[in-house]
């Protein structure tokens, strides 16, 4: 993929201080584009974001999207050309803890990110970043397509669910013909750099740096897991192309062929083989609340319309993870190992 497009573009990015979101500025700092970022300050310490020193990098302002005269300020000073919505409560046990929370968040702040793009009236592209999880899920062994139901169970898939309701209704009602909406339906990213809780590689890795055993709370569900650059990559591919042909606008599921469908018990048993250093696991439940036991998606658009396919198998997505997390660890040179896998994925 050839980020050259992005050179010079206003790129206005929600949630950028996140994991997701710092791996995506540093792409497109690194490809030349005038990033301004929109985001509570970064959830986790340590955190990515301050990590790789992004806030002396790219325009970064610290703000709720739950608060919407702050954001259009923001977003009216940065006048952008493109915008990516990653603002999030991305937790699903957590939005069992804090359900109020995380509907603000995940669906009023969707209502007014795009409040923001409509008065602009001059954006020339839009992505909102949602989930596999808004799905109505049945368990099926085989993936949801971007057609299926959008009913998500827990608060944080049903929140997301709505915020791709809305999404449609404001590209019906307001947007079509003047800027370019597509959402994107990703599955379960893993990469260096997740510090975050509740997810199974960060779990991992804190097992592994205290020298605990790993304790897998649901080896036996699946879920698409991918390598954090996989997304990223299809969001500015998205992007892009819907800003040079609006025709390619759509809803969009985003994740691993089924070989990189897997159990929990199969990822983190990969994870300890590249790991090394004896590191072994165990299954235990918490009695914790209901979570999906098969999730899976049907990437077929994307593939058709896009002609985008994922790069990197489960195996090649751990064993950089593992790789990244280990020079970070060790003090060594992480940032350039983030870049080195920036420039292999790319090629």
């Amino acid at each position: 993929m050839d980020l050259s497009f992005f050179k010079n573009k206003r790129i206005f990015i929600t949630g950028h201080t996140g994991f997701k979101g710092s791996w995506l500025c540093k792409m497109l700092h690194d490809a030349g584009a005038v990033v301004i970022g929109y985001a509570l300050n970064p959830p986790t310490q340590p955190n990515l974001f301050d990590i790789l020193n992004m806030e002396h990098k790219i325009n970064s302002y610290t703000g709720d999207v739950r608060d919407f005269n702050k954001l259009q300020t923001i977003f009216r000073k940065a006048n952008p050309e493109l915008v990516i919505h990653m603002a999030a409560q991305p937790i699903v046990r957590e939005s069992y803890l804090n359900p109020v929370y995380t509907y603000e968040t995940n669906v009023m702040g969707t209502v007014n990110i795009l409040e923001c793009v409509r008065q602009a009236g001059n954006v020339g592209s839009f992505l909102n970043v949602t989930t596999d999880k808004v799905y109505l899920n049945q368990e099926w062994v085989w993936g949801y397509r971007e057609t299926d139901n959008l009913d998500g169970y827990d608060p944080y898939s049903n929140s997301k669910s709505c915020s791709e309701l809305v999404t449609a209704s404001y590209k019906r009602s307001f947007l079509n013909g003047i800027t370019p909406i597509s959402t994107a339906r990703a599955g379960n990213v893993i990469g260096g750099g997740d510090f975050a809780a509740d997810r199974i590689i960060p779990d991992c890795v804190r097992a592994m740096s205290s020298g605990k055993q790993i304790i897998v709370r649901n080896p036996d569900s699946t879920r698409p897991y991918q390598h954090v650059l996989e997304p990223l990559s299809a969001y500015l591919m998205i992007l892009k192309e819907q800003y040079q042909d609006s025709d390619k606008a759509g809803c969009y599921n985003v994740g691993p062929d089924d070989c990189g469908c897997v159990k929990t018990g199969t990822l983190v048993e990969l994870f300890c083989r590249f790991w090394g250093q004896d590191a072994g696991w165990s299954s235990q439940s918490d009695r914790g609340p209901h979570e999906a036991g098969c999730l899976k998606l049907d990437c077929s658009k994307i593939k058709k319309v896009f002609s985008w396919q994922p790069k990197w198998k489960i195996d090649t997505a751990v064993q950089k993870t593992v790789e990244w997390t280990k020079a970070f660890i060790n003090r060594q040179d992480y940032e350039g190992c983030m870049e080195r896998q920036i420039e292999d994925y790319l090629k």
